[in-house]
């Protein structure tokens, strides 16, 4: 094994339910960890049961770190935007609440400008029928969700949402992303 000079790179993101989103990031080449947790809210150390009401302003979001020498922000961006569907506000499928929003979370401003950059593409090559709502906005607190969220997919297959909602997704994203995959 090779080891790499190239410092870390973080990026913070939500897309709906962290279950998908970390599942499948955790599989891609050049992310090194993806940790599901909460961000953009104002109560401090928030719980599950406290985010889910709605009432704390945190998304549910997927912290990444990632080598930069084997994926770039903008390739980040690129499969988050395939994970989830950035027209539906404050939703995604049947998870409704602002706790499932769509958001980019930048940690500088390079990342604001590339997370306003491919938005902007995307609306202007008309990706999708209706406008993207996702939120491009600066990373202010970010706190790990509990441990048992934490490779929940992987570790619940059998769940009825896992079944139901994330393997469905997580086929696609196998299937649109192979050549990104370990």
């Amino acid at each position: 094994m090779t080891t790499s000079s190239t410092t870390p790179a973080s990026a913070t993101l939500a897309g709906g339910c962290f279950w998908c989103i970390e599942s499948a990031f955790n599989q891609v080449q050049g992310i090194e960890l993806a940790v599901s947790g909460y961000a953009g809210g104002e109560t401090d150390s928030p719980t599950y049961e406290q985010v889910c009401s709605g009432n704390t302003g945190h998304a549910e979001v997927v912290r990444l770190t990632y080598n930069p020498e084997q994926i770039t922000y903008r390739e980040i961006l690129e499969i988050f935007f395939a994970l989830h569907d950035p027209t539906q506000l404050n939703r995604q499928g049947n998870d409704v609440g602002t706790q499932y929003r769509s958001a980019v979370f930048y940690h500088d401003e390079a990342q604001k400008a590339e997370a306003d950059a491919i938005i902007k593409e995307m609306t202007d090559d008309e990706i999708w029928p209706d406008p993207i709502v996702t939120e491009v906005v600066p990373l202010t607190n970010y706190y790990e969700a509990e441990a048992y969220h934490q490779s929940y997919f992987k570790n619940n297959p059998q769940n009825q949402y896992c079944a139901m909602v994330v393997a469905p997704k997580l086929a696609k994203f196998k299937k649109t992303f192979a050549e990104r995959l370990r």
